[in-house]
Order: C-alpha cells, then structure tokens, then sequence
C-alpha cells in the first residue's frame, strides 16, 4: 500500500498487524466522478515501510498487505452507522488528510458491509 503520496511519516504510524481501509472519493486521483466508497481492505504484514522505484525519479514509501476479498461499498449506506460520520454533515473533509485513525466499532461495520450485503447495527 502507498498513502499520503509516498510520504515516509504516514505510512510509518501504520504498524504490522493493523486493518487497513482504503476510501476512494473518485475512481481516479483528482477525478472528478464522486465514487464515496470504500475500495480495500487487508490487514499489514511484517515488515517496515520500504521505496518503491515507480520510475521517473518518483520513489514513494510502500508497506505490503494482506488484502481481504471485499466489494466496492458506498459510504452513503453507512453514514448514519460511524461514529466518524454521525450528525457530520461535512464527513468527507476529514478524508482529505491521508490516513485517519477509526474506532474499532467502525472498523467492524465497515469491513461487515465490504464482505456482505449487511449492515452491521451495532
């Protein structure tokens, strides 16, 4: 995985062993289409960050992970299930700054509607 464009400090909070959620706001980088899903989902091997050559002289840091089996999932349908979102009528601007630490119950709601159809009620 690669966050954050490639910065080292970033990737570097993110340890071995813990879920990652990928949310994707459009289906390419700077897109204008509002995709608002949630994409991946894996948990981080062992290992420490490390460059990645994706040539041309950019050297982004990368972590390998272990990614789950999952579908694409809207963010709508679990708005008023996150406690990251709940009663936030500006819920994406969060977002807007790479990696953001969630709670464990949202984890499990999020990863719940990513491996099913359910919605978790927790």
């Amino acid at each position: 995985m690669q966050v954050s464009h490639g910065k080292h400090a970033p990737i570097a909070r993110i340890q071995p062993g813990d879920t990652v959620i990928f949310y994707s706001p459009a289906t390419e980088m700077g897109g204008a289409d509002k995709l608002q899903s949630f994409t991946a989902a894996g948990t981080v091997k062992p290992g420490e960050p490390y460059l990645f050559d994706m040539g041309g002289g950019f050297t982004p840091y990368r972590r390998d992970v272990e990614w789950q089996a999952t579908h694409i999932t809207p963010i709508a349908r679990l708005l008023q299930h996150l406690e990251l979102t709940t009663g936030k009528t500006n819920w994406g601007y969060g977002f807007r700054f790479g990696v953001v630490r969630i709670s464990d119950h949202d984890c499990r709601i999020i990863l719940k509607a990513m491996t099913s159809d359910q919605i978790a009620s927790e």
